[in-house]
């Protein structure tokens, strides 16, 4: 079904649109703050077990 999808020719295409949208001056912020969420969400996906099992810790048990 999504065989052929990200051909080369398609992601020239994307792109070209994504600088006529953007403009070349924004294209560096856009990839910097990208690059920074993926990261914050990595080592918030990554730390998230700990998290649980420190408040579990810290609950009261009835």
């Amino acid at each position: 079904m999504l065989t052929g999808l990200f051909e080369p020719l398609h992601l020239i295409v994307i792109l070209g649109i994504v600088l006529l949208v953007f403009g070349g001056r924004k294209l560096p912020e856009i990839g910097a703050g990208m690059g920074k969420a993926i990261s914050n969400f990595r080592r918030a996906y990554k730390d998230e077990p700990e998290a649980a099992k420190v408040e579990s810790e810290k609950s009261p048990k009835v």
